[in-house]
Parts: C-alpha cells; sequence; structure tokens
C-alpha cells in the first residue's frame, strides 16, 4: 500500500471539506454539473466513475474463474455471505437504524432514500480494492482473484434482482430502466472493455510487463477520479450536512454494524470447515468490503446527486479504508487462534 492509499481516508475528509465548502461559494456552478444528465446519468460523474473503475477491473483475470475448484469450501462461504446474508442483513439493519431507532434526527423525507443507499452499498460486494487488503494479511492471491472474478461476474446478473427486490420491499418504486441502464454503464460495458483491453496487451510481447506499466499510469487518475467524484457529492450534500451534522455518523453506524458482523461471519465460517488462514482471512475481507464505485454511481443513477441515498453510500466510501485496515488488524492479530483445532 503506498503512501497515498494508506492516507485515503484523510483525503477523503478533504475532499468532504472541499465538497461542502465549494458548494456554499459556488452554488450555480454545482447546479450545472448537476443538471448534465441523460436518463438520470449524471454524464461528469459517469466519466469520473469510469476512471474509477476500469483501473480495478483491468488487474482482474477473469480465466481465474478455473481456479474456483482449488478453494471449493472458501468460496463457498463468500457466495454464501456476500449474496445470501450480506444484502438482505443491511435492509434489516437500515429498518432497524434509519426507520427506527434515528428516525426522529434524520430528515423524514430521506429516509426512504438513506435506506435505498444503503441497500445499494450492501449488494454490491467487493471488487479489485481488495486485493490490497488481501496482501496485508498474506491472503492467498489465487483465491481472491478467482472471489473477486466470480462476484464481477455474478453481479451482472444479479445485482439489480436483488437491490429491486429489497427496494421494493422498502415500498420504494424502482426505475428499473435506469437501474438496468446503471447495470450496464457500470459493470457489464467497463467489464468487457477491460476484458478485451487486457487481453489485447497481455498477449503481445512483453505484454505483462506493459499492462503493469499500463496500471501505474492509471491507478493515480483512479484515485483522482474518486476523490473529485467526492467533491462533487458533497457540494450538493454541503447544506444538508451543515444543517445536520450527525447525520454522516447515524449512516455510519449501520455500515459499521453490517462490516463486522459480515467479516466476522465469514471468518468463522471459514474456521468451523477448516479453511486455511491465506484463505479465510481474504475471505473475510471480501465479506465485509464493498464495491463502493458501484453503489454510488447507481445511487447517483437512480436518485440523484443530491439525494439520501447518494449520501449514504458516499459514507461506505468514507469508513471503507480505516475500517477495513481494522479488519486486516484483527485477521492479523487472530492468527494464531484461527490456526488451532476448531472444536466441532
Amino acid at each position: 500500500m503506498n503512501l497515498f492509499e494508506r492516507y485515503l481516508s484523510l483525503w477523503v475528509l478533504a475532499c468532504i471539506a472541499l465538497g461542502i465548502t465549494l458548494g456554499q461559494w459556488l452554488p450555480q456552478v454545482f447546479a450545472w454539473l448537476g443538471g448534465m444528465e441523460v436518463a438520470q446519468v449524471n454524464l461528469p460523474v459517469a466519466a469520473l466513475v469510469w476512471l474509477m473503475i476500469l483501473p480495478m477491473l483491468l488487474k482482474i483475470d477473469f480465466h481465474a474463474l478455473r481456479e474456483v475448484r482449488q478453494h471449493g469450501r472458501g468460496i463457498a462461504v463468500t457466495l454464501f455471505v456476500n449474496w445470501a446474508v450480506k444484502p438482505f442483513s443491511m435492509a434489516l439493519l437500515a429498518w432497524l437504524f434509519i426507520r427506527t431507532l434515528f428516525a426522529n434526527w434524520l430528515p423524514a423525507g430521506q429516509i426512504d432514500s438513506y435506506i435505498a443507499g444503503l441497500i445499494l452499498l450492501a449488494s454490491a460486494p467487493c471488487t479489485a480494492m481488495v486485493f490490497v487488503w488481501s496482501n496485508l494479511t498474506n491472503g492467498h492471491p489465487g483465491f481472491t482473484l478467482s472471489q473477486v472474478a466470480l462476484n464481477d461476474l455474478i453481479m451482472v446478473f444479479a445485482y439489480a434482482p436483488i437491490v429491486a427486490l429489497l427496494l421494493g420491499l422498502a415500498a420504494i418504486t424502482v426505475p428499473w430502466d435506469t437501474l438496468l441502464l446503471s447495470v450496464l454503464l457500470y459493470i457489464v460495458l467497463p467489464v468487457l472493455l477491460a476484458s478485451m483491453w487486457r487481453r489485447h496487451i497481455v498477449t503481445r510481447p512483453l505484454g505483462t510487463a506493459q499492462l503493469a506499466n499500463l496500471l501505474r499510469v492509471l491507478q493515480p487518475a483512479s484515485m483522482v477520479a474518486l476523490l473529485m467524484t467526492l467533491v462533487l457529492l458533497f457540494g450538493f450534500q454541503g447544506r444538508q450536512i451543515l444543517d445536520q451534522p450527525l447525520i454522516i455518523l447515524l449512516l455510519a453506524i449501520p455500515i459499521l454494524i453490517q462490516v463486522y458482523f459480515n467479516a466476522g461471519l465469514a471468518y468463522l465460517l471459514c474456521r468451523k470447515l477448516r479453511v486455511a488462514h491465506r484463505v479465510a482471512a481474504p475471505a473475510a475481507l471480501i465479506g465485509a468490503s464493498n464495491f463502493f464505485e458501484l453503489a454510488v454511481a447507481t445511487a447517483i443513477s437512480l436518485y440523484g446527486l443530491g439525494s439520501g441515498a447518494a449520501l449514504a453510500t458516499v459514507v461506505g466510501v468514507l469508513v471503507e479504508v480505516p475500517v477495513m485496515l481494522s479488519v486486516v488488524y484483527l485477521a492479523n492479530q487472530t492468527r494464531h487462534w484461527y490456526q488451532q483445532p476448531a472444536s466441532d
């Protein structure tokens, strides 16, 4: 992890402050940027999200799916946590905290939108960013790669139906055309482009070195795009945040509970199934991490830049790095305990 990534949370906080400030100083500029939409997809943000996603997708070798058979129990655990537990547990937590416990401290008109944002966040499992966390736990790279590739493949088909189901249960009208357009724009097309681009590079002489050089060039652009997106988002959310500074904290609470619950569940299930720590640690990280670029993009396309849903997904961005580093720490500190024989 380089210096920039290690202190990503600090840059995120700085961009939040910058966005709020610029939103107050230049409201006309942000109104103009927010109006640049096609089918509810904001064009400046769409360009930034592509810059975020493509470098990560270029790291993934989708042929690594053949390794799934070598890590069957670990794969089964992560699939169970990501697709059978995570979205539904977040829906429950969002209802418990946002609609019930915190309802008096949140704007009544945004509660449905906050819940939608939390569901969008939890329904999008990790992508290539998890390679950073896995590496810090000495995780098995083959398992991590195969699981990320498998998650991305499943997400193309499962993300929209799960989100639609859960948002429907929350009595929120789902704009299917916008949702499907978002999945196409932010998953299907980037995956196809990244796969073809990667294959074109790696089949050439010295292709591996050329791919590494390309990623070194694109990775800073990806981080800058993420930070610029935060400036835009918080520029639109600035007045609401200044009026109710507790909103960020209140939205973070169910996200934090969700992260530790899913990480702990995956970790304990792997131990029960006698999965090696090099697989269990990334399994816990994969179960806890989110594809927050997709969640932010979908929230924006569905509900708009100034929505509570967009804010809720951005809170996921804010807590991602420090919280995932804490999960890394816990996995490393419990390695000796994990490797002891599990009781039947």
